[in-house]
């Protein structure tokens, strides 16, 4: 008996929506981060990619539980003494891009490395309901109803 490795020719990618609206940013990142690294199978290999396409619409209209909407704070810095830049998720939600919070709250969630970087092309995030795969005839899923508290009102 030897260990199974998948391959990744053999790997079977499905493409899978999933509508954001209400649910919890932390809760959603990481039933998505599951799903693109393939652990939610049985062929699942830690140096493979063995996830699926996953495409997030109306990200612009998550949720944040408890203070967090306003005290979080993301932070990069330019590089330069005293370049500390700090923003929080209102201001990014009300902002221009605001599928830019699922976007990090999930590739923090990746471990960093060639395979987070692959993973995350994977990854089609949408702040309307519209989206241009649908050629890829993907199929829903309800994350709201896997747990009670994916969902705030």
């Amino acid at each position: 008996m030897g260990t199974f490795v998948a391959k990744p020719g053999e790997v079977e990618k499905k493409w899978v929506v999933i509508n954001a609206e209400g649910l919890v940013v932390g809760r959603l990142a990481s039933i998505i981060a599951l799903r693109l690294k393939g652990k939610h199978k049985p062929i699942y290999t830690p140096h493979v990619d063995c996830g699926d396409n996953i495409i997030v619409v109306n990200a612009d209209k998550v949720v944040f539980t408890g203070k967090k909407f306003t005290d979080k704070e993301y932070h990069r810095h330019t590089g330069y003494p005293g370049g500390l830049k700090t923003r929080t998720p209102r201001m990014i939600l009300e902002g221009r891009f605001p599928e830019r919070v699922v976007e990090l709250a999930v590739e923090r969630m990746l471990r960093r490395g060639p395979l987070q970087r692959q993973l995350m092309r994977n990854l089609k995030i949408y702040k309307g309901a519209e989206h241009p795969h649908a050629a890829q005839n993907p199929t829903q899923l309800d994350v709201g109803t896997m747990n009670r508290k994916n969902v705030r009102a």
